[in-house]
């Protein structure tokens, strides 16, 4: 099998529309039905509830109070305009963080979730979130763990990776398997 993998000269939100429309054609090709994307301010994820049609699009967010307590970082706009097209919002803790942060910001120390997280980012921060948000989808019950899903991130802000994996629960975790790099930055 021959699949085309496209290289973004440098990370960041300006290859945003380009991941999206390269996501959108392989989803197409492979009959994939749902896309998960990571979404800080849910931007990225209401131009993906513009694109796919006929698609499932979760959108997986940061957690409440990641940034700071008690707050939300997606807006309350862009939660309206996703759900308003039939995607799904997905606000939950990190699976690479959750406790393994709280012990890196007590206790200084890192533990398993920040060694495989680090170890993920070797492929860049794209990679690391995209299998990120795959488990936490699965663990939440949002993305079946028995069908291909299409799963985009990206550096900071926007999108600059999309990948055709499979998602697991987070007990499954060492059985994920990415299947195809769509794109993703060169570095």
């Amino acid at each position: 099998m021959e699949v085309k993998t496209v290289y973004f000269s440098s990370p960041g939100s300006g290859n945003t529309d380009e991941v999206l429309r390269i996501a959108r054609q392989r989803a197409e090709e492979l009959g994939v039905k749902t896309v998960l994307v990571a979404s800080t301010t849910g931007d990225t994820a209401a131009k993906a509830a513009d694109l796919f049609t006929g698609v499932k699009v979760i959108a997986v967010s940061h957690s409440a109070g990641f940034r700071e307590s008690d707050t939300q970082e997606f807006s309350e706009e862009n939660r309206k305009l996703v759900e308003g097209k039939g995607g799904t919002v997905l606000t939950t803790t990190h699976a690479f963080a959750g406790v393994s942060r709280a012990m890196r910001k007590k206790f200084t120390t890192h533990v398993i979730g920040d060694v495989i997280a680090n170890t993920l980012r070797i492929f860049g921060e794209g990679v690391k979130v995209v299998c990120e948000i795959a488990i936490m989808a699965a663990d939440s019950g949002l993305a079946r763990t028995d069908e291909d899903v299409i799963a985009i991130a990206g550096t900071s802000r926007g999108a600059d990776t999309a990948v055709v994996l499979r998602p697991v629960n987070s007990q499954d975790f060492f059985d994920l398997k990415i299947k195809e790099v769509l794109c993703k930055p060169r570095f």
